[in-house]
């Protein structure tokens, strides 16, 4: 045996948070900031909804797409909530949005292709994009605030003519930094994206916690070229029960369809009906949520700066970008052993997130306050006798 296993899997690693947040789990009294992970529960009403659906004996294979009941929910709660005009054959329901994410881009990437991805941005699709064939370039965002202006877009286009650029990623709100996109930065973007004739994968799972203003996504100025991703796992605390959307033009979803098929089958049925409750009669459960966010995002914005860190401006997600206090050193990994080493608390280092990184480091306020002051406190501590 030549080649025992496939040499793209062995080129990737597992994800050094995931490694991280469990190293730092064996320290005693640790308050780890490390996962994006709501503290909050699945709201009850969802949950019955999932007990009525086994009760009922839905315990069978659904269409590879999902129930159109929910299909047809999720295109109303779109349109409702974002202005999107997608058809329910137009949705399909994954396995979560890191499904969707893989079928996607395995959908539309061929081996030589290049996809663009705006850092520092969550680890997850590069390495799905290599094990498709393609190359990842890296465009470092660190000097614009964390956003991808037209501009460099289109910089970036034209310098790199003769890599075969097939897409464009786009996380907004954005996990790592909380930034998101105005109205006017997409349409702008949208213009170079239709010039140049590539995808868009946006990743909007975080769409309902959006601190200012109203969500707008891509798909608004140019749908033809937009894969929206989407998902329950934030708006409604859904992270375990892996449920996400894919939303597209029809010829595309007539193709996603099939990647999606040879991955799942199809999505838990039960899940589905708690979805279902979730996109209908839940469909502001995220309001209250938001609302807590946001507190502890001020209170925690708010520790870091006097413990001499500078942070980035969140208007979404749940998560503060910071950059590590001068005296403290650039080395994202030291800074964050040593934290949790001697103060308990573990963040994640900003290199993990790619270029524009280093330096910085992430912390999730999905705690609870109690948590926050605690962690706020040992951190100002161990920065000031740092």
């Amino acid at each position: 045996m030549q080649a025992r296993f496939n040499h793209k899997i062995e080129a990737i690693a597992v994800s050094d948070i995931r490694q991280f947040d469990m190293e730092v789990s064996q320290i005693e009294g640790i308050i780890k900031l490390t996962l994006g992970e709501p503290d909050f529960n699945t709201p009850e009403h969802v949950k019955q909804a999932a007990v009525a659906a086994i009760n009922a004996d839905q315990s069978h294979y659904t269409p590879n797409s999902g129930i159109m009941e929910l299909r047809r929910a999720a295109a109303k709660y779109y349109k409702e909530k974002y202005d999107l005009d997608y058809t329910p054959e137009q949705v399909i329901t994954t396995v979560g949005a890191t499904e969707a994410i893989a079928a996607s881009l395995q959908t539309i990437l061929n081996p030589g292709d290049t996809v663009l991805m705006p850092t520092p941005v969550f680890p997850i699709y590069a390495p799905i994009s290599q094990l498709n064939g393609a190359d990842v370039l890296q465009v470092d965002t660190s000097a614009d605030g964390f956003i991808l202006t037209p501009e460099k877009l289109r910089a970036t286009l034209e310098e790199n003519k003769d890599k075969n650029i097939k897409a464009v990623v786009l996380v907004y709100p954005s996990n790592p930094t909380g930034a998101t996109y105005t109205k006017e930065q997409l349409a702008a973007l949208a213009k170079v994206i239709a010039e140049y004739d590539i995808w868009a994968l946006c990743d909007e799972v975080y769409a309902e916690l959006t601190y200012e203003g109203q969500h707008v996504s891509l798909a608004s100025f140019l749908p033809e070229n937009t894969i929206v991703i989407g998902g329950l796992s934030k708006s409604h605390a859904m992270t375990g029960w892996r449920l996400g959307f894919i939303l597209g033009p029809k010829d595309f979803s007539e193709q996603v369809v099939k990647a999606h098929q040879y991955m799942v089958t199809a999505p838990t049925t039960n899940v589905q009906f708690a979805a279902l409750e979730a996109l209908t009669k839940g469909k502001d459960d995220a309001l209250s949520m938001r609302k807590e966010y946001r507190a502890r995002r001020d209170f925690m914005r708010q520790a870091l700066e006097d413990a001499g860190f500078e942070v980035v401006q969140p208007d979404g997600a749940f998560y503060l970008f910071a950059k590590i206090p001068t005296k403290c050193g650039h080395d994202s990994w030291k800074f964050v052993r040593e934290l949790a080493k001697e103060a308990k608390v573990a963040l994640i280092p900003g290199v993990s997130f790619g270029q524009g990184g280093e330096g910085y480091v992430r912390l999730s306020y999905a705690a609870s306050m109690d948590d926050l002051h605690q962690a706020s406190e040992r951190i100002k501590k161990f920065t000031d006798n740092y």
